[in-house]
């Protein structure tokens, strides 16, 4: 699965070359994958004479490209829809992404909602939303996925964020995670064009990215389904495809999106260790570690494969920094049971865990077992891993003191000293004087101190 934002992302993506004619704003929601497609989607409304504009702002068309891994995500949806009618009550809003894939009638019976568009026909909101005018009653344009959802095939120029961008290598997912509704609001796993890909990071980087984000729903399922793919679930068909990227000319790195332990491949590891271009980070979809519990939630792997495997990966991958999606309160989760998720997170040293409070979603098998934990108890365990995470970050922060890196540079996030605007190839914020240069550039620097979670570095010249 892929790794899920923990709040709502704005993307007006790219700005249209004239401030004349209507405006439009894009909310995303969820996960990288979205930002893609709200990316590709804001091109397209610019391409159409869409004037782009920040969703907090007056807006004559906005799109809600939504979420529905949990509860909390559907329910910020919702919210997001009175925001912007809010800031405009005349506006056209648009619903699109996997809540409107899931449940089109709730966003449909939102008084103000014009169209609800299905991940099936998301990428085509440029053409639908042509003629469409407010108050002619709500539209819902949900089909079945079958055939998978829309993957497009347009490429994208560019990214608001100057400092990194994202490539979607891949589309939906095999797997019936007995939590989740993912595979069905994404419909099938279906890979991307190979050759088309490696255009797509090109045109990125001869435009100045420094920072490939390399991201999928299943993304370790990727080349699985086209010819020669391979036929067992090795992550091959990943490796194979980062290996093309290497080949791309340029100066930038590239990271790795969430990922399955189990295409956590050998050959993937001594890819990340030999070539310098691969940020040492990983962000796993690891979800629990007990045995039982990742049986009942119909996971690939055990908690031994779960250990053996990221074990492996710190020994083959110098500085290497782990991330792991993690849910706390599946039903019957044990005290014992959650304990071991704890120990890993511990014993492994998760310095980012994305912990997610289990929230049970209709028509899954989860959500059918008896014994569910209450929300409360969900909660507590969920700031214990939250705690856990923070001080494995913190003593991860302490051992850079005093060494030198390479630091890419963002646009500043929070105020003053709390901020950070750049990081570390390893993922690690770093707050650092960027010398004049502007965000998207590689500054050489040296690790100074640590404070509130980030690092705090100078510039350094090159010798």
């Amino acid at each position: 699965m892929t790794e899920f934002l923990a709040t709502t992302q704005v993307e007006p993506g790219i700005s249209a070359p004239s401030s004349a004619g209507p405006s439009a704003a894009i909310s995303t929601l969820g996960c990288k994958v979205n930002t893609y497609e709200s990316n590709l989607i804001a091109q397209g409304l610019s391409q159409e004479g869409w004037r782009l504009v920040d969703d907090r702002k007056k807006a004559d068309l906005y799109v809600i490209n939504s979420c529905t891994v949990t509860a909390e995500a559907d329910r910020q949806t919702r919210q997001q829809v009175r925001k912007v009618l809010k800031r405009n009550p005349n506006a056209v809003v648009v619903v699109t992404g996997c809540y409107a894939q899931v449940n089109a009638a709730a966003l449909a019976a939102i008084d103000g909602v014009r169209l609800v568009v299905g991940n099936d026909r998301k990428l085509a909101i440029p053409q639908i939303t042509r003629d469409v005018v407010r108050g002619q009653g709500v539209e819902v344009m949900v089909g079945a996925l079958d055939g998978g959802a829309d993957i497009g095939s347009t490429p994208l120029s560019g990214f608001r964020d100057r400092s990194r961008a994202f490539v979607q290598v891949q589309q939906g997912c095999d797997q019936a995670c007995t939590f989740c509704v993912i595979h069905t609001a994404r419909g099938p796993s279906r890979s991307f064009n190979y050759h088309e890909i490696l255009n797509q990071v090109a045109k990125l980087i001869s435009t100045g990215f420094r920072e490939i984000v390399i991201c999928g729903v299943d993304l370790g399922a990727y080349g699985l389904d086209l010819p020669g793919g391979t036929t067992t679930e090795t992550g091959q068909g990943l490796v194979h495809l980062l290996e093309g990227i290497g080949t791309v000319a340029g100066d930038f790195r590239v990271r790795l999106s969430s990922i399955d332990p189990v295409h956590v491949s050998n050959g993937l590891l001594q890819l990340m260790k030999n070539d310098p271009r691969m940020c040492p980070y990983l962000h796993v979809s690891m979800q629990s570690g007990n045995s039982l519990i990742l049986k009942r939630m119909k996971r690939r792997y055990d908690a031994t494969y779960l250990y053996e495997c990221l074990t492996a990966a710190r020994e083959k991958i110098p500085d290497l920094v782990l991330g792991a999606d993690v849910m706390v309160g599946f039903p019957t989760e044990s005290i014992d049971q959650f304990a071991d998720t704890l120990a890993a997170i511990r014993d492994l040293e998760i310095a980012f865990p994305h912990v997610f409070t289990y929230s049970p979603r209709p028509g899954t098998p989860a959500a059918k077992i008896p014994k569910q934990i209450p929300n409360i108890e969900r909660r507590r365990r969920s700031a214990v891993l939250r705690a856990a995470g923070r001080e494995i970050l913190d003593r991860s922060l302490k051992s850079w003191t005093g060494r030198r890196s390479v630091v890419l540079l963002e646009r500043a996030v929070g105020k003053g000293d709390l901020g950070h605007n750049a990081r570390l190839a390893n993922y690690m914020p770093v707050r650092i004087d960027p010398q004049g240069k502007a965000p998207g550039r590689f500054l050489d620097a040296v690790v100074t101190g640590v404070d509130n979670g980030g690092l705090i570095a100078e510039a350094v010249r090159r010798e």
